[in-house]
């Protein structure tokens, strides 16, 4: 198995032990991504601004991988606060289009550095 190793730095660098995307064949694996600001490493405030600040950050990796947001098969995004599911689906009605990834929405207690938002995904360049 071979795997590449993706990095950009229109995307947050990673602020632990792990890689921004990993790509195996024609699979890459996107890492959580929080709405950190990838210029100045500061989180964005409120709930709509973090959602969209993480799927910006998700589309720079994604298109770091020779992809974009249309690549993803997966998406999972983990919610501080159930109650902003329906703004969550607002925004990434404006990321996605049908025919839509397959999606988990988990409830957590906490996500790093306090955000809101999380979300990890995988694509599949065909």
């Amino acid at each position: 198995m071979s795997k590449t190793i993706i990095s950009t730095e229109h995307a947050p660098a990673a602020i632990g032990t792990y890689s921004q995307a990993v790509r195996v064949e024609n699979t890459v694996y996107l890492s959580g991504q929080i709405p950190l600001n990838p210029v100045t490493m500061d989180m964005v405030e409120g709930f709509e601004q973090q959602t969209i600040q993480v799927f910006e950050n998700l589309k720079a990796v994604a298109e770091a991988a020779g992809g974009s947001l249309n690549d993803i098969v997966k998406l999972n995004i983990f919610l501080t606060d159930l109650s902003n599911f329906a703004a969550l689906n607002e925004v990434m009605g404006r990321y996605f289009s049908a025919p839509y990834p397959a999606r988990a929405a988990v409830g957590v207690a906490a996500l790093p550095r306090n955000a809101c938002v999380e979300m990890d995904a995988v694509l599949y360049l065909g």
